[in-house]
Formats: structure tokens, C-alpha cells, sequence
């Protein structure tokens, strides 16, 4: 065992690796502990967890650093004490920022303890900048693609728009780039609205709760997973649109609100989540008969559907399991790993599917504009 510190051989004179009760509430009382009240509630949880009344000497060095390592949740989960309810809710004189920040724990997260964790935590640095950003140049490409072709509505039925080094076709799909920049053009400003108010309301909410790196990921994961599955299950259509991405992020939440139904104190709950089940079904459904029975004639196939159901598959998936694993490692979990070496899998098998496939089914793919 490694020699201790001055402060550590102070409150762990034996060389344990834990702090006596005795030690711990001497420096509670004599104020040795700069924490916030959130913290202070955490530690005295775990000592109470603990029958024999000892705190982890790390686990409270983890814990004044702003770490909380997953055992740490475990013994506060199934200690003896009861933390206040509702403390969030009660608390007052709150400025604007901090009650959207309290907003956003009961919206996101489904344990008091990781509500006001998240509340005493929360900095504005890094800021949810990524859907953000998604949504801005999302807009931008949009107004730019209607100033140009004079259409805002429908715009696939514009035979300029197909033109796009943006959009997917089965014809371009050499051009890698196009697996993911699809996600920037729109059908018409219906399927924009509707995308871009997702994207903010669910989006930005859980960027702020879970980091950018993890929704990120999530995103993407959905944006690729959707052209992929159009170019093995609907070979001869165009794809367009941020809904494999939008439907994995709203997938995901709703999925974890579902497994923690109990814990959730977001406002309307249900109401909610059948209003989101309906919108998106509606869009699935609008999709569907565009693809399938397009109201005007146009030069080719319209675009897929099947980015909206590959983003859902997603989000269940991969998505549920990053948005239950507040502040712990993922990497530390074998059902991590399973999710990602499916999705390579997946991504291998699209890869090589797209460079044989074709050829050797004979599929007549409708010539590139």
C-alpha cells in the first residue's frame, strides 16, 4: 500500500483507506469541508450506507473533485437515509438561468439525487452548442436552397434540388460525405419546422444533462445509421433530412422516461409522451406516402422513409443506455461495448453491401442528376 499524505494520514491514521465516523463529522461540524449542500447530503448518505460507519477516503476525494464514481451512486442508492424530496422545487429566489436549470434536471433526469447533483454542478462551459449549431446551418442551407430555386414547400420536386453535392442518391454513393450531409437538406420547410423543434426542445435539454461528445455521438450515430439502412433496404432512393438523428435523441428520451416512469417529475408526463408518439408517427406516416404515392409527378423516386425508423432504433439502443449512465463511464460497461461492437458490425456489413451489392442484384439505380 502506498504511504499517505499529511491530510490523509490525519484522517485515516491506520492507513485504511477510510475515515472513521468520528473524523468525518468532526470536520463536518468544524466547517474543514468546502461542499455544497448537495455533496454534504451525499457523504452523510454513505456514511449512513455503511454499517460500520466509514467513509472511502477516495470516494471523498472523488467526491471534492466533482467525481462520483459508480459505487459511490450505488451506496447512496441503497443507504439507510432518506435524502429531502423536492428540495429543488422548494428552493427560491432563483435567477432566469438557474430555474431553466432546474427545469432541465426534472425534464432529463429521473433521481433526486443526480437532479440536485446536476443543479449544484451545472456550469455554463462547455455551452450546449452542438444542436445549436445542427439547427442554425440546418436554417441557413434551407433559406439558401429556397432563395435559389423560389420553392419553399416540397422542395424535392424542384429538379435543381436533387442536383445538391448535399443529398444522398444511391447514384453518388462513392462520394462518402453524402452519408452525412443529407441530414442538412429538407423536404420543405414543414419537415425543417418539425425537425428543428425537436432538435431544440429535446436536444439542447439533453446536450446540457449529458455533454455534447455523448449527444454528438448520438446524433451522428443516428444521421449515419439512417443513410445506411436506406442503401440496403430502399436501394433506389434519395435520402434528405435530420431525422435518422432527431429520432434517435427523441427515441432515447422517451425511452428513458418509460424505464423510469416512477422517477420522473417532468410536468404532463403522459400527455407528453403521447403527443410526441403522435407527431412522430404522423411524420413516419407523411414520409411513407411521399415516398410511396407523391402527390405530384416528379423526374424520380421521392426520398426514403427509412431514416426515421434506423434514427429510432438508435436511440432505443445506444441512446437509452448513454442517457442512464449520467456521470459514469460508459467504457466500464460490457453493454457498452455490445451496442458498439453491433453498430460496427452493422456499419461494415452497409459498407461492404454498398460497394457489391448493387452490381451483383442487378439493381436498376435511377440515373444521378
Amino acid at each position: 500500500m502506498e504511504p499517505c499524505g499529511p491530510r490523509e494520514c490525519e484522517l485515516d491514521p491506520e492507513n485504511t483507506g477510510f475515515i472513521a465516523v468520528e473524523n468525518f463529522t468532526s470536520l463536518v461540524e468544524h466547517h474543514e469541508l468546502q461542499l455544497d449542500p448537495s455533496k454534504l447530503d451525499m457523504l452523510l448518505a454513505l456514511v449512513q450506507s455503511n454499517e460500520e460507519g466509514q467513509v472511502c477516503y477516495q470516494e471523498l476525494i472523488e467526491l471534492m473533485s466533482s467525481k462520483r464514481s459508480s459505487s459511490f451512486r450505488r451506496a447512496i442508492a441503497n443507504g439507510r437515509r432518506t435524502l429531502q424530496r423536492e428540495i429543488l422545487l422548494d428552493e427560491t429566489g432563483l435567477g432566469l438561468y438557474k430555474r431553466f436549470v432546474r427545469y432541465v434536471a426534472y425534464e432529463i433526469l429521473p433521481c433526486e439525487t443526480d437532479r440536485r447533483w446536476y443543479f449544484h454542478q451545472n456550469r455554463l462551459c462547455p455551452p450546449p452548442v452542438f444542436i445549436a449549431i445542427i439547427t442554425i446551418v440546418q436554417i441557413i442551407v434551407f433559406m439558401c436552397y429556397g432563395i435559389m430555386l423560389n420553392k419553399w414547400v416540397l422542395q424535392t420536386y424542384q429538379p435543381d434540388f436533387m442536383k445538391s453535392a448535399l443529398v444522398y442518391h444511391p447514384g453518388h454513393r462513392a462520394q462518402v460525405w453524402r452519408f452525412f450531409s443529407y441530414m442538412f437538406m429538407h423536404v420543405g420547410l414543414e419537415q425543417l419546422g418539425f425537425n428543428a423543434l425537436l432538435q431544440l426542445m429535446i436536444g439542447v435539454p439533453l446536450e446540457m444533462v449529458h455533454g455534447i461528445l455523448r449527444i454528438s455521438l448520438l446524433y451522428m450515430a443516428g444521421v449515419l445509421a439512417g443513410s445506411l439502412t436506406v442503401s440496403i433496404t430502399d436501394m433506389r432512393a434519395p435520402v434528405v433530412g435530420g431525422s435518422g438523428g432527431v429520432y434517435a435523441l427523441c427515441s432515447a428520451h422517451l425511452a428513458n422516461v418509460v424505464m423510469n416512469w416512477a422517477g420522473m417529475r417532468c410536468p404532463y408526463k403522459l400527455l407528453r409522451m403521447i403527443l410526441a408518439l403522435v407527431c412522430m408517427s404522423s411524420e413516419v406516416g407523411r414520409a411513407v406516402w411521399l415516398r410511396f404515392s407523391p402527390p405530384l409527378p416528379s423526374s424520380g423516386p421521392q426520398p426514403s422513409f427509412m431514416a426515421h425508423l434506423s434514427g429510432a432504433v438508435v436511440g432505443i439502443s445506444m441512446g437509452l443506455l448513454i442517457l442512464r449512465s449520467y456521470e459514469e463511464s460508459l467504457q466500464k460497461q460490457c453493454s457498452w461495448w455490445v451496442i458498439v461492437f453491433s453498430f460496427i458490425t452493422f456499419l461494415l456489413f452497409a459498407i461492404f453491401w454498398n460497394i457489391f451489392a448493387y452490381e451483383l442484384l442487378g439493381v436498376q439505380i435511377p440515373p444521378p442528376p
